[in-house]
């Protein structure tokens, strides 16, 4: 696959800073970061961003998830591997990345489910990381970045 254009993030960078500042504060929340990857794994999923799924299991398996996981986030709800905390989230995600499959986008019983399990700080950056996660994989599929080729 050959990119359209160069990473955007590289041609403009002061634009990375912003990214950055956002990262950070979500990551500084307390939800846990296997939670974050999965989310981010499965809304990369969905939109097709073969970048951010490569990148996001790559890295997910580096910080210690487990095969059985990653192989079944797609199919999450028929599988034993995830805490009913990581199943709102994951919900939630899914909800909020297909906001135009349904006339109420994010239904009351998906966020009622995330808000058992997450206080309004995490639930603050459980959105924002879902946002973040899809501003990632649009600019990624409309640019057609492709996954890295380097990994050993």
């Amino acid at each position: 696959m050959q990119a359209r254009i160069n990473n955007p993030a590289a041609l403009l960078p002061e634009a990375v800073k912003a990214v950055n500042l956002l990262y950070k504060e979500i990551h500084s929340v307390g939800l846990p970061a296997s939670t974050l990857e999965l989310v981010h794994l499965r809304t990369s999923q969905i939109n097709g961003c073969g970048a951010c799924v490569d990148s996001g299991a790559r890295a997910a398996k580096k910080n210690g998830e487990t095969d059985e996981r990653l192989f079944a986030v797609a199919a999450w709800r028929e599988t034993p591997y995830f805490t009913d905390a990581e199943r709102a989230a994951l919900a939630l995600a899914e909800s909020a990345t297909r906001l135009a499959d349904r006339a109420d986008g994010v239904p009351d019983e998906i966020w009622a489910d995330a808000a058992k399990h997450f206080d309004e700080r995490e639930l603050a950056a459980l959105v924002l990381w879902i946002a973040t996660t899809n501003l990632f994989n649009r600019i990624n599929v409309t640019t057609r970045q492709p996954a890295p080729q380097n990994w050993g």
